[in-house]
């Protein structure tokens, strides 16, 4: 089990090399920053307009540093051959998984905090938000890190048997259709048909459920908002579950699929 923290130190190394990486950092920055500019046009809600805007920026520019660097952590390693090298020793499979996944969660846990500071300084800028709703911040970006952490685990799980421009394929569909769950049920109501709703009932239990994500926006943060909502804490404790069970299911099929590959 010690080599799983070797796997991760290496990989959030070459991760936190990597120039594509920064890029999409200071456009997800660059696009809180805008968002002054656009709360401006509002008369009094500036800060909803920022940290609307601002969560949202971190949770799509996290989403394509987790499908980026996520499809290419095994490819990288079998086009460089040092799978190979790594795979003669005593090394398990599944410690080559976990520690890949182990290091890519430690550089969005990076990027998501550098990002949280911006949209804080963002807010403390417009001086508008109580200290109280800085600190209500934190659980949105909580749910924000776990939705990451499960497309992370999906993008790693596709790689282990795909191309990187499939996997990105696959991880992007997965994660659009996620935020459509409930839909999927009703559309399979709407048909009237018992075979369709049997399937979209199934698709809807397989499929991971991004909406559980989305509990909080700026009407749980903000006090002063014309509809303020207190925060669920118990559902965030329900979506962590979810999250923890789903991820830990797709990285055993990934483990399952890896250790069935020949790299000789």
């Amino acid at each position: 089990m010690t080599r799983i923290p070797a796997v991760a130190r290496n990989t959030f190394r070459e991760n936190i090399r990597d120039k594509v990486l920064y890029n999409l950092i200071l456009f997800a920055l660059i696009m809180i920053a805008s968002s002054l500019a656009l709360g401006q046009l509002t008369l009094g809600n500036e800060d909803k307009v920022i940290l609307d805007l601002g969560l949202f920026s971190i949770s799509v520019f996290g989403v394509l540093i987790a499908i980026f660097i996520g499809i290419s952590l095994v490819h990288k390693e079998m086009e460089r051959r040092t799978v190979h090298a790594l795979l003669s020793k005593p090394f398990h499979r599944h410690e080559f998984i976990l520690g890949k996944y182990a290091g890519l969660l430690l550089t969005l846990l990076v990027n998501v905090a550098v990002m949280t500071a911006g949209l804080e300084l963002a807010l403390l800028y417009v001086g508008r938000a109580g200290w109280g709703a800085h600190l209500r911040i934190l659980p949105a970006v909580y749910l924000i890190f776990l939705s990451l952490a499960l497309v992370t685990a999906i993008a790693l799980f596709f790689s282990t048997f795909s191309t990187p421009a499939l996997s990105a394929l696959f991880t992007i569909f997965l994660w659009i259709a996620g935020h459509f769950g409930k839909d999927l049920l009703g559309f399979g109501e709407w048909t009237r048909s018992a075979a369709m709703k049997w399937i979209c009932g199934a698709a809807y239990y397989v499929l991971p459920n991004f909406s559980n994500f989305t509990l909080i926006d700026s009407r749980n943060i903000i006090p002063n908002a014309s509809c303020f909502r207190p925060i669920d804490y118990g559902a965030i404790a329900g979506t962590t579950f979810y999250c923890v069970v789903y991820c830990a299911l797709v990285l055993s099929l990934a483990i399952c699929i890896f250790r069935q590959r020949d790299f000789k």
